[in-house]
């Protein structure tokens, strides 16, 4: 098992024990697992994050910040993220579409990635 903690400056929103944890890293995602040799990295300015645990899958969007991996823990600083089920789909698309205008996709992108996993 690996405990993995997903902080933003606004709130605590993963605290608990996983399996496992898709992470997307600045280069590309990452898959970590118990055991996994530590490292730090930069995270995608906007990507979808997952983990599985005994209560199943659960996806975030996360846009940008820092993750330590240890053998037994996974720690990610985000600049901001938010939790599958608090997406509302239809905002985020707007959201893109204003994003498309002004050339910044890669926030509105990962909303409607997460919410859509």
């Amino acid at each position: 098992m690996l405990h993995l903690q997903l902080v933003s400056p606004e709130r605590v929103l993963v605290d608990e024990n996983v399996d496992e944890v898709q992470i997307p890293g600045r280069d590309g995602y990452m898959g970590i697992l118990p055991g996994h040799a530590p490292l730090l990295s930069e995270l995608k300015p906007g990507g979808v994050l997952s983990y599985k645990s005994a209560g199943g899958e659960k996806v975030l969007a996360v846009f940008g910040g820092f993750v330590e991996v240890q053998p037994d823990r996974v720690r990610i600083l985000a600049d901001a993220a938010e939790r599958k089920e608090e997406i509302n789909v239809e905002a985020a698309r707007q959201e893109l579409s204003k994003a498309v205008e002004l050339d910044d996709i890669e926030r509105a992108q990962a909303k409607i990635d997460a919410a859509s996993k």
